[in-house]
């Protein structure tokens, strides 16, 4: 794959920042009395964001591997 080094490097860097940060919210998710019933089921507003969490890091590991293939070549 040809890449220009700086979109390459970009990728890479969006890639990384999605997984560092990505886990930073989940554990505020996991913390939050909303994600929780009274019976300590699991809500909407868990499921929701458990979603949103685990696309952007599939999203964010694709983007970091294509700019990291971008890079090598």
């Amino acid at each position: 794959m040809t890449l220009p080094v700086g979109v390459a490097i970009l990728l890479l860097v969006v890639g990384l920042w999605n997984l560092v940060i990505w886990p930073q919210f989940a554990k505020r998710i996991m913390a939050d009395p909303r994600s929780r019933d009274e019976s300590g089921g699991r809500t909407t507003f868990f499921n929701v964001h458990a979603v949103l969490i685990s696309v952007s890091l599939s999203l964010g590991l694709a983007t970091g591997f294509v700019g990291l293939v971008g890079l090598i070549g």
